[in-house]
């Protein structure tokens, strides 16, 4: 958990930088004045959020992943294999002796094919829901509507991003216990199909979406609270929310 947690505040500050100021370019660019971004700006703007945010994601996400991964038992005795990792910076460490610095940006194709249109799905739900949910004369529904908003939109997001969750996790971990067993991503695809079937892809999309909910919550909530404060301040910079207004 430890890698997550120190990744996570450097990548939701790329997603959520990002994609705010994508929306005011393409806003400046048709020249809104200040209106009501598109749905298409809203969503081409998660799309390039969630391709920006690989640079710092992957090597943090391939680091968990190994770990996660990693079932030897450390308490094991003399005759039972010990585990290849001691903790997230020795893997770290040795992905970059064994595999090189690109080593750490394994899987990068399919995360980015994962996270691009999730977090265009993510950010357009939130804003649909939120636009049905705000009353009349509002910029934004109650804080119960922002809520059930994130939510929505955690789940919807990871719908669209389970099956290249799938995906990216085995090239991560392939060749990592001395047994490469694809040729790249596209090998990866199929043989999957092959071997498992179409269903693999959405095999852990349950555990995902109960994972999704609470978070887009957390997420939302935290961040509606936190840019409603800061844009509060006399010295504050006006810059559009999240396509609301």
């Amino acid at each position: 958990m430890s890698t997550p947690m120190a990744t996570i505040s450097m990548t939701s500050s790329v997603v959520f930088g990002t994609y705010r100021n994508c929306l005011q370019c393409l806003s400046q660019l048709r020249g809104g004045g200040g209106g009501p971004n598109s749905k298409i700006e809203v969503f081409l703007s998660g799309l390039v959020a969630g391709t920006a945010q690989i640079s710092v994601m992957a090597p943090g996400d391939i680091v968990k992943v190994r770990l996660q991964c990693q079932t030897e038992s450390k308490r094991g005795g003399s005759n039972m294999r010990k585990p290849k990792y001691r903790g997230p910076v020795h893997c770290l460490l040795r992905i970059i002796k064994e595999e090189g610095f690109l080593g750490l940006y394994k899987g990068a194709l399919p995360l980015m094919l994962r996270d691009a249109p999730s977090f265009a799905m993510y950010f357009l739900t939130y804003s649909i829901i939120c636009e049905w949910l705000t009353d009349h004369g509002k910029k934004r529904p109650d804080w119960s509507g922002v809520m059930l908003a994130g939510g929505v939109a955690g789940i919807s997001g990871w719908t669209v991003g389970t099956p290249m969750d799938v995906i990216k996790a085995r090239l991560q971990m392939d060749g990592a216990r001395e047994t490469k067993r694809y040729r790249g991503f596209l090998h990866c695809v199929t043989d999957t199909v092959r071997v498992e079937g179409v269903g693999v892809f959405f095999r852990s999309l349950g555990i995902n979406c109960v994972r999704a909910f609470p978070v887009g919550v957390v997420v939302f909530f935290t961040y509606e609270v936190l840019t409603g404060f800061l844009r509060a301040r006399p010295d504050s910079v006006d810059t559009p929310r999240l396509g609301l207004e």
